[in-house]
């Protein structure tokens, strides 16, 4: 059930949406993993999908972006119903995923991994803005993709969805594994984008680096959305918080 301030939130959000969630389920093979997803996200926000370890929160994003082989319900992006159109469609209306393994190409370089996807709509950042999200990856442009560190190649990850013009950015657990300043570093990004008009939902298990960049949180158990948490809300609810994820 979801909670008194979650239903008083959510009229005022779904009028504004970008993106609308309703009734989503999905399946992998005959296991359903999701059991009616509800949820919004305003143009410009970021919100977290909270919970524990197979709550459905990468299945949700996976959704999303049409890569599930079955799913039923509604996704509306931008007033466009996408339940049911392929995922190349989808990203071709503006949503970026940037997968947990990153999906870096081992036979390619930085640069190569940077211009290898096609740009879908107008907007996309040119490599020298990129480069100025992430210097890093300029140093190492002729290098192979998969000999960079783990915080480079998130870097890259999210720097290859960026060039492509999408504005919904859905990252899926963007700093697991990461070193203290990267995961500074990537949160610094995603304040940056947030600043530039970009709406990202992010998957991550460390609450406590969402609270430094989110907006709202929907707490995610057995494939459902059952609480929503404003920011300036988290700390005088982490206990039911803590009670959600177990910690």
């Amino acid at each position: 059930m979801l909670t008194e301030a979650t239903r008083a939130t959510a009229p005022a959000t779904a009028a504004k949406a970008l993106l609308a969630v309703r009734g989503l389920e999905a399946w992998y093979g005959e296991s359903h993993v999701l059991h009616g997803i509800d949820f919004d996200v305003a143009p410009g926000e970021v919100v977290t999908l909270l919970g524990r370890n197979g709550a459905g929160k990468t299945t949700t994003l996976k959704s999303i972006i049409g890569i599930m082989g079955k799913r039923k319900g509604s996704v509306s992006f931008d007033g466009t119903e996408t339940i049911n159109l392929p995922s190349r469609t989808i990203a071709r209306l503006g949503i970026g995923f940037v997968p947990e393994e990153r999906g870096i190409y081992s036979s390619l370089n930085v640069e190569e991994n940077l211009l290898l996807p096609p740009q879908v709509k107008p907007g996309g950042l040119t490599l020298e803005q990129i480069f100025e999200l992430f210097p890093n990856l300029k140093e190492r442009l002729k290098s192979q993709g998969t000999k960079l560190s783990g915080g480079e190649q998130q870097m890259l990850a999210i720097g290859r969805i960026l060039r492509t013009g999408a504005n919904l950015l859905l990252l899926d657990e963007p700093t697991e594994g990461l070193a203290p300043v990267i995961i500074d570093q990537i949160g610094r990004t995603i304040a940056k984008l947030k600043r530039e008009g970009f709406t990202i939902i992010l998957v991550e298990q460390n609450f406590r680096f969402a609270a430094t960049v989110a907006d709202r949180h929907y707490v995610v158990e057995q494939g459902k959305v059952v609480d929503m948490i404003p920011n300036e809300a988290l700390e005088r609810n982490i206990d039911k918080l803590h009670g959600y994820l177990g910690v």
